[in-house]
């Protein structure tokens, strides 16, 4: 049956999903269509593919999806998919088995982001290894005379769109994660050489080829373009920019740039956009023309694009309807359930340029491609649509705001598997167990920008955030030198929280956190954190870490089944409050200070340990829930 008749019931189901967790849906579109995947596909193996369990872009683009669930949702299940696809090829000395580096393809490049997200969540070395033999391979990869990749071996002086998402998330997060800014400009300059010289004036659309030495049969004499506007083409480029962007640097100078063909790019998708589906055209300015279609995984793309693109603060807020009617009219026409398990219909199989047999990039050549159910590209970009639909119903109360994590008070560094050293424990950037990575993600469901201060506070850096927080300062034995809170500091901080700001303060239990300086702080706003060890858990007795969390607290909205593990207790004094206690300890405090506002917890219980649920906490505990719960709070 048609999904979207039902969506109306499970919209009624979600909505009580949410006051249950907190903000997580359990039972949208995008989980369900994953489930259903995760399924009828194990560990990767794609049915629909030409070569099932065989390296390849297709699986890649659905690892891509299901990594966007997991880090929506925390379904952990989703992680150890992933794992468990990538473990197909990853072998125990980093080795992929059965890639084709004489290929220079970079379709081959894709999966690669799978291998990098399970590096950066295990820090094991033999993902390393394999990322960086692909980062390698990059560096080997054939170009035009301006710089630009070719797409692959056989088809020599071209770029197709297709190759920017095949390969500059990859490069991007691969320069994030080991350090290697230099990276950045030619990242940015792939996708600029695509804006510049592939983008129709009339219509502001790129077209899919751009051949640089006007040589193919199917390339124009004096541009080098290919005749018409592929859909999906366009869908790539729009996931590069917005993928890409997540990862550079906030002072990267060509960054302005991206975001401008950003928006240059959304806005010709918006135009084209078929005011009565929803959806996009299989060829994307010729919607009246003879046999052409609406086609699933580009209005996936776009919706995707679009709605991440408004929640990051990239592209203005009204872009938000459009992908709000894009997601509606996929449902519509692609979505069916049948026996509890979904399907999409409507993703074009393949296009192309050239090769054998020859592939014009005609009208009638891409109108002539077939699509298929469950296409691999297509629920990859469904699960990423999906994905920020769940949190599009937010994402506009954060706009404009900043969350700013202390590296100062926290500084403790590690040597990643490049060698590097690299700050870790309570970060942004570190989806290890140890980091702060899906509590940032439930503030930017809000719409935040994230940032991190590494040194010591000062008034013009807090004046540029809305919210800070200080996680469990070090002590010699976790940071041989340790950078200790002092009365400036204190000044700073206090005088910053007067003027409005919102303070979030979490200590840890007494053998793994500073007290005596950092009170001096918390002293300020009558919240004292007493050194003590309680919330003790030995091995796996859970319920030792429970503290339940009621609704109505004024923080929380939502109740919510903690799990804080060993921790310290508090002691209020005017102006701070209790809001939660147990065994008659105060566990969450909080104080109003002049027009701001300071929380306070006894532990930094949103590190992704126990917050990502891909280990052994029972499931019972919603810390996920909880983190959005707060996030929230904090932002408004």
């Amino acid at each position: 049956m048609k999904f979207f008749a039902g969506l109306m019931l499970l919209g009624c189901l979600g909505s009580q999903g949410v006051v249950a967790q907190g903000g997580i849906a359990q039972d949208s579109p995008s989980r369900l269509m994953a489930a259903s995947m995760i399924e009828q596909w194990p560990v990767g193996v794609v049915s629909t593919t030409g070569h099932p369990g065989a390296w390849g872009y297709e699986e890649g683009v659905l690892l891509d999806g299901i990594a966007a669930e997991w880090h929506t949702t925390a379904d952990g299940q989703d992680f150890h998919y992933i794992k468990a696809a990538v473990d197909k090829y990853v072998t125990a000395d980093g080795s992929i088995t059965g890639y084709k580096p004489e290929a220079h393809s970079l379709d081959n490049i894709e999966l690669g982001r799978a291998v990098l997200l399970v590096y950066r969540v295990t820090q094991e070395p033999k993902y390393y290894k394999a990322a960086k033999f692909l980062h390698d391979q990059l560096e080997a990869q054939p170009r035009t005379a301006s710089g630009g990749y070719w797409h692959k071996q056989i088809y020599p002086n071209q770029m197709w769109l297709d190759g920017a998402y095949m390969a500059e998330p990859f490069r991007a997060a691969y320069a994030a994660t080991f350090h290697e800014p230099g990276d950045f400009a030619d990242i940015a300059r792939q996708l600029l050489l695509m804006d510049a010289h592939m983008r129709d004036p009339k219509t502001g659309l790129l077209r899919h080829g751009w051949d640089e030495s006007k040589k193919m049969q199917w390339a124009d004499a004096k541009t080098g373009l290919s005749p018409e506007v592929w859909g999906r083409a366009m869908g790539w480029y729009a996931l590069a920019l917005v993928d890409v962007l997540h990862w550079m640097p906030a002072d990267q100078p060509q960054r302005p740039e991206l975001v401008a063909a950003l928006n240059r790019t959304m806005a010709a998708v918006v135009k084209y956009q078929d005011a009565k589906t929803g959806l996009w055209w299989q060829v994307m300015d010729k919607s009246g023309g003879a046999g052409n279609y609406t086609e699933a995984s580009a209005s996936c793309m776009f919706v995707y694009a679009l709605a991440k693109g408004v929640r990051m603060g990239y592209l203005p807020q009204a872009d938000e309807v459009s992908a709000r009617r894009g997601w509606e009219g996929i449902q519509k026409a692609f979505v069916t359930m049948d026996d509890g398990k979904m399907a999409l219909s409507g993703t074009v199989m393949v296009g192309g340029l050239g090769g054998k047999p020859y592939r014009s990039g005609s009208y009638d050549y891409y109108i002539g491609e077939k699509t298929r159910v469950n296409d691999a590209k297509g629920i990859g970009a469904f699960l990423l649509a999906g994905s920020e639909m769940e949190q599009a119903s937010t994402e506009a109360l954060g706009q404009g705001k900043t969350v700013l994590v202390d590296a100062w008070f926290n500084s403790q560094t590690r040597q990643n598997a490049a060698g590097q050293t690299e700050l870790f424990h309570y970060k942004w950037d570190d989806d290890s167990n140890n980091g702060f990575a899906f509590f940032g993600r439930a503030f930017q469901r809000y719409g935040t920008r994230l940032a991190t201060e590494k040194t010591a506070p000062t008034a013009a850096d807090l004046k540029k955030a809305q919210i800070y927080i200080l996680a469990s300062p070090d002590i010699p034995s976790k940071n041989p030198n340790p950078h200790y809170m002092d009365a400036k500091s204190v000044d700073v901080i206090a005088n910053w929280v007067k003027r409005g700001g919102v303070l979030l303060l979490m200590e840890n239990d007494g053998p793994n956190a500073e007290f005596t300086h950092f009170d001096t702080l918390g002293d300020r706003f009558g919240i004292h954190f007493n050194q003590v060890l309680v919330n003790h858990v030995v091995g796996n007795d859970y319920p030792a870490g429970e503290i339940e969390i009621p609704a109505g607290t004024g923080v929380f909205e939502h109740s919510h089944l903690a799990y804080m593990k060993d921790t310290c207790t508090i002691s209020v004094s005017k102006p701070a409050k209790a809001v939660v206690t147990k065994d008659g300890h105060v566990m969450i405090a909080v104080a109003k200070y002049g027009k701001g506002t300071v929380f306070a917890v006894v532990d930094p219980w949103f590190y992704n340990e126990y917050v990502d649920r891909r280990n052994h906490l029972p499931l019972k505990y919603d810390n996920f829930a909880a983190a959005i719960d707060l996030a929230g709070w904090a932002v408004r």
